[in-house]
Order: structure tokens, then sequence, then C-alpha cells
């Protein structure tokens, strides 16, 4: 038995097992809501009422559990567990899934966030060179035991896609778990913007899927996707799920509503124009970035040199940052362009020139 889920099997033997309960219709003695304010005909009105408390113990709204079920059905996963954030998902899942004697294998561009959750984790961890499965293959052919593999499946500085197929095989053949991020991918790549993952038709190789909301969905909010004892296990034992206030009733409708919206491929089609435009401005002066990817990176070697060009944009009211070291490495100073449905094309040709010349 893997050891995260005999944990999880103590838990029940002993009766301490936590679940999610709803107490709707009962008089309130045990909501943090101390002034009642949560629930006051204001908040009511302006669908601002609070969620009163943490999931396990007053936050547990019908609209939670409604999103939770929607997600798991539209991401197509057995279950659905919405976190507050992208950060604490991974917080949450990445300190504790991963056990004693376990070990984790990074991509070496993973994000901060799921950086920070295998620091507070018990288990080994290395990372693997971006994108490359024969050095991912390399080290799980040293290593027995538990595995975790973590990357994600559209990088946020370099626009790029990981080889998510192959991984995923890579995975399998050593009988690793694999946990994707699809934080920049949800609503962008698959049908009606199911990620990457679904796209490649690879769901059931993955042991969980992560979507965030503050991206293409417009709104906030993050939901991990994985099996029923997944979900189980992380409510009982993620401290970020655990010990924080549930987002308001109103908040879990706005992600379903956001998600809806999101589905109309039309959205997606004018995106790629977009970036098929801004890429055929740019030609080779576009590094790294997949031809499909909504982030499109111009490198401008030098702290001074892309800051020259960032400003002259700005100045010109495009808004575009440059990006410099620590976050990319010396000597890889870029601009990254985040490109949108709602650009128009006068807008992309100014951008395009205006980088050309500079």
């Amino acid at each position: 038995m893997l050891s995260y889920l005999k944990k999880l099997e103590d838990r029940k033997k002993n009766g301490s097992l936590r679940s999610l309960s709803s107490f709707q219709g009962m008089v309130d003695f045990y909501s943090n809501d101390y002034l009642g304010l949560a629930k006051s005909s204001i908040a009511t009105a302006t669908k601002h009422a609070g969620s009163t408390g943490s999931r396990l113990i007053s936050g547990n709204s019908p609209e939670a559990i409604e999103a939770e079920n929607y997600l798991a059905d539209f991401y197509q996963s057995d279950a659905a567990l919405i976190f507050n954030s992208g950060y604490d998902a991974n917080i949450g899942l990445f300190s504790a899934i991963p056990q004693r004697g376990d070990l984790i294998l990074y991509d070496e561009f993973i994000h901060a966030s799921v950086r920070d959750g295998i620091r507070l984790s018990h288990a080994k961890a290395f990372s693997f060179k971006h994108n490359d499965c024969n050095d991912l293959k390399a080290k799980l052919e040293r290593f027995e035991g538990t595995v975790f593999v973590a990357v994600e499946s559209l990088y946020s500085m370099d626009g790029d896609l990981a080889p998510l197929k192959e991984i995923a095989e890579t995975c399998q053949e050593f009988n690793a778990l694999l946990i994707v991020d699809e934080a920049h991918s949800g609503g962008i790549f698959g049908k009606e913007g199911r990620g990457l993952c679904a796209e490649l038709e690879i769901e059931n190789l993955i042991f969980a899927r992560l979507m965030t909301f503050g991206k293409a969905y417009g709104t906030h909010g993050a939901v991990v996707l994985g099996s029923e004892t997944l979900k189980s296990y992380l409510v009982n034992f993620a401290r970020s799920f655990i010990y924080t206030t549930a987002l308001p009733p109103a908040q879990y409708q706005y992600i379903v509503q956001q998600v809806e919206r999101s589905k109309l491929d039309l959205n997606r089609l004018k995106l790629q124009e977009n970036i098929d435009l801004f890429r055929g401005i740019l030609g080779d002066k576009v590094h790294f970035s997949d031809a499909r990817s909504p982030i499109q990176v111009v490198l401008i070697p030098g702290v001074a040199e892309v800051n020259a060009v960032s400003s002259l944009l700005q100045e010109n009211l495009l808004a575009v940052k440059a990006i410099m070291s620590p976050t990319v490495p010396e000597g890889q100073e870029r601009l990254r362009v985040c490109l949108h449905g709602f650009d128009c094309t006068k807008e992309i040709l100014k951008l395009g020139e205006l980088i050309c010349v500079s």
C-alpha cells in the first residue's frame, strides 16, 4: 500500500476521518460569523454572503458541493476539490501527499508554488532538465519506491508546452505518479478548454491535475482533480485546505459560470488568430514559445536593453513586462508578451512593429 494511503486508512480505523458536512436549515452554533454580517440582508442582496468558516466547520455550502460535482464532470475526473487559489492547491497537494521515504522529481522550471509545497513535505526531491524525458527516465531508473513527478503543461516564462504524452508514458513505465499543473493551459487547450491532458486524452494516466481559475477563466480559486481517495486524503491532510476560511458561496457559483462561458470555441479561435498574427510579424525573434501559446517570449539579453524596449512600449501605451534574472537566467532577459482574444489587429501590429525596430 502507498504510504499516504496507509495514513488515510489509519484515520478510518481509529474513527478520526474528516469529511465535509452541510448544516443547511439548522440553527448556527458552529460558524465564525460572530456578528452575523456574512448572512446579513445586505450581504445576501449583493451576493457577498460570507462562507463563515473552513469547509470542514461551516463553509461547506451547497454551492461548493455543486461546483465540485460540476468541475469533476466537466474535466472528466472522478472527483474535484476546490482550493482558494492555485498557490494554496499546490502547497496543500505537495506538502501532504508525498511521505517520508518517497521521492519527488520536478521539472527545473516548475512554478514557485510547487517548490514551496515540496519544501514543506518530508519527501526527497530532485529536479530534472526542463522538458527532458531522457533525464527524467535516467533519474527514475535510480530510485525504487513511490515517486511523484511534477510538471506544468504550459510554462509561463517560456510559453512552451511539456511533452506530456511522453512524460505520462514514462511515468507509467516506472509506476511513478504524475501531477500536472494546468494553470496556464486550462481554458486554452482541449475540447471546450478542458486542458492539454484532455486534448491528448491522457487523463487516466495522471494522478492529479490542477486547474486554476485566475488565468484564462478570469476569476479566482483552483481545483485539484483526481480520485475520490485523493480528495478524501486532501480533506484530511492538506493544511492549506483544512485551516483556511472557504470561498464565499457566490464565488463557487461564479467559477462554474466562468467555466461555462469559456466553453465557446470562438474565444479560442480568436485568440489563436492573434497569436498567429503576432508570430507572423516577429518571425524568428520569438523564442521558446509554442505556436499555440498565449504567452510569447522575445529574448532581449541584458537588463538595460530589455528595459529600454519595455519602456518604449509602455510609452506607446502597450503594457508589456520585462522579465529579468533571477526569474530567468542571466543573459536570457526577455519580453513576456501575453496575447488575448480581445486584442485588436491594430494594437498587435503596433506592438510587433515597435519590437522589430527596437
